[in-house]
């Protein structure tokens, strides 16, 4: 244990009784530490600044839910926003038992961490692998947010059609053989991407390509929604309002998420914050022109669709590059996931929200770009970072590189994540696919006997319980479908002939 006491110098000392760390907390914000004979110093802004980011990354989360929950009809509404605060707490759980020693500890080999760090053991106030900047119980908890997140956007993909009980088990799985690997070869100083020299600031790969195309795995391997390819799944948005409360959440933790991954209160993390804006702004606006060709409406959900793409598009490159690259950033982003939208229609599979669309090819988008962009004065203006850059620096492998770990971190992701939905479809009990009367009457009643919602608007997409054979689906979706007189003619009780 760590003893710490006050001195009449106000000096705070810290003394393990190994006396092979020790360290000086100085009124003036620092905190020098000696370990093994070396020193080194731990600043207090930064660590408030990541524990300020911790949180920031926490709201994204629910932020996700409620993205999620808007776009989707109104009797699956609440469970996405469930699947939100379920995910951080699965995810919290796994990462304290074994996925943070899994993606971070100090024995990794290329691919995967041993379990040094097995229940948080050790990982105290020695050095963090992430950054020297930080203590390691600090990286930990910031990286648990990352790795939270993760799932919850790879598990849209099972909306309106999926049992929420499995979900638990699946998240933990896929955390576990998944997400921990990926982060693992990006991150850890001894992963194969980061000793060939990938550049990855915030999650272009362990984050979004990853849970991209395992919502595409997901998709395929659940099938294609009741209804599929009629009009009765061509409905709006159930509430455009949480669809912007959502993206107002994403926005706003994304300046912690790419920000914050600097683990340090420096300048390269305020570059981080300028591009993180810059791209989500280019990339709503790009979005939405090009749905307003189609359309002449100025659509909010296409602007917000469109930031989403761009603050995906940003996270790999946000502490490598500039402020004029930024645009183009989300530029493209928003030019690319919005055509790639179009790949569910053309090769039939049932994306719901979009999910491989934004996240997977706009992380490749990102990686891409990256690639080309990054810049060795941007990455050092925290004062120790040294990179040879990309293209824009004459790097001329780095493109290689990146697309080596686009590619990487795709094939491993769709092919562990069909593995482990196949598995657990063989064991009983486990199955993710839900029975028809649970599609139709929509998940939030039949898995939560809860609802979003407490009025009458459901039955327009709900029908009677009697009609479910020969009725071909769930009906209606509209933003505020009609609302049904209490008694119909044909319910009203006739007078008995005289």
């Amino acid at each position: 244990m760590v003893n710490i006491t006050f001195d009449s110098c106000k000096l705070l000392s810290q003394h393990e009784s190994t006396n092979l760390f020790h360290t000086h907390l100085f009124t003036a914000g620092d905190i020098v530490y000696f370990t093994n004979g070396s020193a080194g110093v731990y600043n207090l802004g930064d660590i408030a600044w990541t524990l300020a980011s911790t949180a920031l990354v926490w709201i994204m989360i629910p932020g996700v839910g409620f993205f999620y929950s808007g776009l989707l009809r109104r009797k699956n509404a609440l469970s996405m926003i469930y699947l939100s605060m379920m995910t951080v707490a699965v995810v919290s759980f796994q990462w304290f038992f074994w996925g943070f020693s899994l993606a971070f500890s100090d024995g990794a080999n290329r691919f995967i961490g041993d379990l040094r760090y097995f229940g948080l053991k050790g990982v105290l106030e020695q050095p963090s692998i992430g950054s020297s900047r930080v203590p390691s119980l600090v990286f930990c908890v910031f990286q648990l947010m990352f790795a939270a997140i993760t799932p919850m956007i790879a598990i849209g993909a099972v909306a309106e059609r999926s049992r929420l009980g499995p979900l638990l088990v699946f998240v933990f799985v896929w955390s576990t053989l998944v997400y921990d690997p990926i982060a693992c070869w990006t991150w850890n100083v001894n992963g194969w991407s980061a000793h060939l020299g990938g550049l990855d600031f915030a999650g272009g790969t362990p984050v979004h390509i990853s849970s991209g195309t395992a919502a595409l795995a997901i998709s395929l391997y659940l099938g294609r929604r009741r209804g599929y390819g009629t009009e009765r799944l061509a409905y709006k948005p159930h509430n455009t309002t949480y669809v912007v409360l959502g993206t107002v959440f994403l926005w706003f933790g994304w300046f912690g998420f790419n920000g914050g991954s600097a683990l340090s209160a420096n300048l390269r993390a305020t570059m981080a914050c300028i591009v993180t804006n810059l791209a989500a702004s280019v990339g709503g606006l790009t979005w939405m022109l090009w749905d307003w060709r189609l359309e002449r409406k100025w659509s909010v959900v296409g602007f917000c669709s469109g930031a989403i793409a761009g603050l995906v598009a940003i996270t790999p490159g946000s502490g490598f590059v500039g402020a004029p690259a930024a645009v183009l950033f989300g530029f493209m982003a928003g030019t690319v996931c919005n055509f790639a939208t179009q790949l569910k229609f053309i090769f039939k599979y049932d994306d719901t929200l979009d999910i491989f669309a934004s996240h997977a090819i706009g992380g490749v988008v990102g990686n891409v770009l990256t690639g080309l962009f990054a810049q060795a004065s941007v990455a050092g203006a925290d004062g120790s970072t040294i990179i040879p850059g990309g293209w824009l620096d004459h790097n001329w492998k780095q493109l290689g590189i990146q697309l080596a770990d686009s590619v990487s971190g795709m094939s491993y992701s769709f092919v562990m994540t069909t593995i482990i939905l196949w598995a657990l479809h063989f064991i009983p009990g486990l199955r993710l696919r839900c029975d028809e009367e649970t599609e139709i009457i929509g998940v939030d009643d039949a898995e939560m006997g809860e609802f979003a919602y407490d009025y009458v608007g459901l039955d327009t997409e709900i029908p009677i319980r009697g009609e479910y054979n020969g009725n071909p689906g769930a009906t209606g979706g509209s933003r505020e479908p009609h609302h049904p007189q209490s008694l119909q003619e044909s319910e009203v009780e006739k007078p008995a002939p005289a």
